[in-house]
């Protein structure tokens, strides 16, 4: 494992409505905003879910296209589009996010209940993903849900081969109504079955982000933070905005020794070519 931390930010989301949590990023404006102050403080990627001008979750195109373009106008972060969208877009529509060319793409291994809903994520589209990924010279984050799901990469990989750019980042999501728990023990369980030279983070959901980012840490694993996850910093207090939860994930890399890594580092470690700096005031 490297020796410093992959802190990935995800802002906004397709669950939470601007009506409910005001401070959630949804405007072209205030996503660019957050992406510049959060890469101050220690974000590397920047993970995606577009909002439309209603406020409401979004695969156009167009309006993809236009916040990748402003995201990376403003800041040199590793631009990584969720290809999941809302647990009910289509699967058209969700591959069709790969025209947006990003740098990197979520890849989900299988599908899992969302609370009430289900999320899902069958083998052709698993295979469909990761192919056109490779072809386009995009870089997956292979998003686990539960145990099974990387039985499913070591199939994908035995199959299909390496993703673009020869290394395996794995995200392991915990803490979803439906999927794996966000405890020690179920992060330990998954560590023995990823792939060879493979790197990961974690994704704590709710009230496990802090002791998923502490488990994940101790086992020489990345992060992911934001208020797609997380909207409580601590028991009756909301979260004030993202650059809140980054400061809090950084800080933690920092005591765990492990400092955050910068941009060229992250893209580095993806295997994702390195683009001009951009100045981001600190």
């Amino acid at each position: 494992m490297t020796g410093g931390t992959l802190i990935t930010l995800a802002p906004t989301g397709a669950e939470s409505a601007k009506a409910d949590v005001p401070a959630l990023p949804v405007t072209v404006e205030e996503v660019v905003a957050t992406a510049r102050d959060c890469q101050a403080l220690g974000a590397a990627v920047l993970h995606l879910h577009v909002r439309g001008a209603d406020t409401r979750p979004t695969l156009d195109l167009g309006r993809v296209r236009e916040v990748v373009a402003a995201v990376r106008e403003a800041t040199d972060l590793v631009v990584q589009l969720s290809t999941g969208g809302a647990v009910t877009d289509p699967f058209d529509a969700r591959l069709a996010v790969l025209d947006a060319a990003p740098d990197a793409a979520s890849l989900s291994l299988g599908t899992v209940n969302f609370g009430r809903d289900v999320f899902s994520n069958p083998w052709d589209l698993i295979v469909e993903l990761h192919t056109r990924m490779q072809e386009r010279g995009i870089v997956p984050e292979y998003e686990v849900f539960d145990l099974g799901h990387l039985a499913t990469l070591a199939r994908l990989l035995d199959r299909y081969g390496l993703p673009h750019g020869g290394h395996v980042h794995v995200d392991l999501v915990m803490g979803v109504p439906g999927g794996m728990p966000g405890t020690t023990a179920a992060l330990a369980a998954c560590l023995p079955f990823l792939p060879p030279g493979a790197t990961f983070a974690a994704t704590g959901v709710g009230r496990t982000s802090l002791p998923v980012m502490l488990a994940a840490l101790s086992a020489g694993g990345h992060l992911r933070v934001g208020m797609e996850d997380t909207l409580t910093y601590a028991p009756g207090e909301p979260v004030r905005d993202n650059a809140q939860l980054v400061a809090r994930a950084a800080g933690l890399a920092r005591i765990a020794q492990r400092p955050p890594l910068s941009t060229p580092e992250a893209r580095q470690l993806l295997g994702i070519p390195v683009r001009p700096a951009v100045e981001v005031s600190p």
